[in-house]
């Protein structure tokens, strides 16, 4: 009787179902390791400001992943192996079977030792088992834990596909900004040339009659002898008097240039390459130069013209107009000029 179920038992064990897991298992392995390193991929472009470090961070974690898909490996080979070895005892198992039922038929008196081995290869049979119920059991883990990565690759995927929206945006606004800023320039370029156009025509008008008064590109030159005496920062009386027209002309202009556009009037003072005098109390052609520009600038604040919108610059003779030397070339050097220009 116990033979007879021992060999029921053994008909009905089908161990197919449990190398077919097996190979289940490798593939939802190799699934799980893709699946990590799509999520190494996403953490990669998580932070937008950060990308070089997030790309260090995530690297480092696709290589810890690749140690853990080697590793993976290294568990599924032992479990093909281990599949394997029972396949191998359940095929000398069935042989021992099968010689054991013969040497039943054949001799009554060997069927108590024959039970005794089908025993001893059912215990072992079991064992292995549970061995594999084990094996099982770890697969399952892998399996959840594959799950969780997919569950995270796709927030982070989300989270990627948000930044990178919100980027594209940013450009958008960025690019829209800088187009208007550009073209808002440009307009108060224009604007601020038509006024340096209308003051510089209101100055003709008002210093025509004076010949040592003239127009240098974007720049009004007086020349020094017409606001000071040789040597000195003092304005002399008909500087006075050109300087009060140009004054009225400043304030007039001030008036009319929209508040928006950050004007000045840069007062320039040059100076011919000749030595100071000795008893001069300026050091320097620089000095000079600066002195009298700075005269000409507390005359026209003096006169209403806003301090702000006013720059006094010495130059000394480092930018003459003529690089002769002949007094004519000298005394164009020595000048006042003043400029209409942005800070």
């Amino acid at each position: 009787m116990a033979i007879s179920r021992g060999r029921g038992r053994d008909r009905s064990t089908n161990y197919w179902p449990g190398f077919v897991d097996a190979m289940a298992t490798l593939l939802l392995v190799i699934i799980f390791l893709l699946v990590v390193f799509m999520l190494s991929q996403f953490f990669l472009s998580q932070e937008i400001s950060g990308r070089d470090t997030v790309l260090n961070r995530l690297n480092s974690q696709i290589s810890e992943l690749t140690q853990l898909l080697a590793l993976s490996r290294g568990n599924n080979r032992d479990l093909q192996d281990q599949i394997a070895s029972l396949q191998a005892n359940l095929a000398s198992t069935q042989s021992d079977k099968d010689r054991l039922q013969g040497l039943v038929d054949n001799k009554t008196g060997a069927a108590s030792q024959a039970g005794g081995r089908i025993a001893t290869l059912e215990n072992q049979l079991s064992d292995e088992k549970r061995l594999s119920a084990r094996a099982l059991s770890q697969v399952e883990l892998l399996n959840q834990q594959i799950s969780a990565l997919r569950r995270q690759i796709a927030a982070l995927e989300d989270a990627l596909e948000a930044s990178e929206s919100r980027d594209r945006e940013s450009q958008t606004k960025i690019s829209d900004l800088g187009r208007r800023l550009n073209v808002a320039l440009a307009q108060r370029v224009q604007e601020l040339s038509r006024y340096r156009s209308d003051f510089f025509g209101r100055l003709r008008e008002i210093l025509s009659q004076r010949s040592d008064i003239r127009v240098v590109g974007d720049r009004f030159v007086f020349q020094s002898e017409v606001l000071f005496s040789s040597g000195s920062d003092e304005i002399n009386v008909a500087g006075r008097e050109e300087l009060d027209k140009l004054a009225e002309a400043v304030n007039q202009l001030a008036g009319e240039i929209p508040d928006e556009i950050n004007w000045v009037l840069r007062v320039d003072g040059h100076t011919d390459a000749r030595p100071v005098s000795p008893t001069s109390r300026f050091r320097s052609n620089w000095e000079l130069s600066a002195a009298r520009a700075i005269s000409v600038v507390r005359y026209l604040i003096d006169k209403g013209v806003d301090p702000k919108r006013l720059v006094a610059a010495g130059f000394g003779s480092n930018q003459p107009l003529d690089d002769g030397t002949t007094d004519e070339a000298y005394a164009k050097n020595r000048r006042i000029e003043l400029k209409l220009t942005t800070r």
